[in-house]
This record gives C-alpha cells, structure tokens and sequence, in this order.
C-alpha cells in the first residue's frame, strides 16, 4: 500500500519510476490529484548524508556565475521590491540573502541545516525567496503553509526550481539523480498550490514561479 501524498494527502498515487542503476535504490510516486511527484519516505537519505551533500554546494556569494544563477528569481521580484521591507530567504544562503539586502530589503534567513533559527517563522514578510529548496521538502504540505503563515497579503514569494512538462519524460531527467531531491513539481502542482493557498500564480520564466498571497481570503 502506498502512502499518503505528502502534499495533497490524497491517496490516489502510482509508481511512476523506480531507479535501480546506482545506489540508493528509490521509488518514485505520482499523485493523480496534485500532480507532485515524490519519493517515499522509507527511500529519503539520513541527515547525516544530506548535511554531506548540502555542503559539497557551492552556494558562494562571491560566485558571478551562481549570482547570475540566482538573479533569475531576484530580477522577476524585483518590480514589487521596496525599500526597507521585510524579506526571508527561505533555503541555502547567503548569497540571495546578499542579493536582496543589496535591493535594501531587511533580509533574514531561514535554513534547517545551516540557519535554523525557527524564531524567524514566527514573524511575518512581504517577499520570501525559496530557492533550490523545494526539492527537498520531505513534508511539502507543512512547508508550504508555513511560507503561507509568514508572507503578509500581497506579499510575493518567488521559487525557483526545475521542472518538465511531461511526467514520462522523467526516467531521462537528471534532477532525480540527486539523492536528497525528494519532491517534484509540475505547473499543474504549482497551480494546485495556488488554488488551495489562494494565491496568484504566474510562472514569468524557466524555473521560476511566483505566488501572491490574496488580500481577500
């Protein structure tokens, strides 16, 4: 028996693929209702290896090339930039921390293994970046209403992560080589979250997706 989906709680998921070429072995499932593919839980790697992994990132600030990277997001969210308010870098930091204290933005960073000062989540923002994260979320549905928790009504939260069009393309797709990617997004899972968020959705490039929180709600 497959396990609940971890973003939508359906029930109503399949075995798309199952990697066997190297280790670790994982299965992959795909959930008819929100469109999220994931692996299960008894396939996620220990923190111990993934604190291994996230430090082998080369997440410098000094980095042109990883700036450029990462100005993707920064120059969509840059319009609804204003002087002096509150920003959080959901994810591996410093450098779109850097970024958009560079804008004038009041920036604070939140990251499970490198800052993870929950203290944070307790206050509200009007932007929050959330960058090469997503992918790793073990429990989507938790992080999700807790990005909606502290993002203020009309505030933006900007993501970045990679996605294809077609499910039965994955097998051939590099992203889930990567054992601590564990979630997989579509368009069609990045409207499902604006619908049950109330959020607006637009997805103005590769790889990048912005939401809106709704005043009225």
């Amino acid at each position: 028996m497959y396990e609940v989906y971890p973003l939508c709680l359906s029930i109503e998921t399949r075995l798309l693929y199952s990697w066997h070429e190297n280790l670790p072995t994982r299965d992959f499932q795909h959930c008819n209702n929100c469109d999220l593919v994931f692996v299960p839980t008894r396939f996620h790697v220990s923190e111990k290896d993934q604190l291994k992994r996230y430090e082998s990132h080369n997440n410098d600030p000094n980095d042109s090339g990883y700036v450029e990277f990462l100005s993707r997001v920064l120059n969509e969210l840059k319009p609804y930039l204003k002087p002096e308010s509150n920003a959080l870098d959901y994810g591996p930091g410093p450098a779109l921390a850097k970024m958009l204290h560079s804008e004038d933005l009041m920036v604070d960073i939140y990251d499970p293994f490198f800052q993870p000062n929950r203290s944070v989540l307790r206050k509200k923002y009007d932007i929050v970046t959330c960058t090469e994260t997503v992918e790793h979320f073990s429990k989507p549905r938790d992080d999700f209403l807790t990005l909606d928790s502290i993002l203020i009504p009309g505030g933006y939260l900007g993501i970045m992560t990679s996605m294809i069009k077609k499910w039965d393309e994955f097998p051939e797709w590099y992203y889930h080589r990567d054992p601590t990617h564990i979630s997989f997004y579509s368009l069609n899972t990045m409207e499902w979250i604006s619908k049950n968020l109330s959020w607006e959705f637009s997805f103005p490039r590769y790889q990048v997706v912005l939401f809106k929180k709704m005043y009225n709600r």
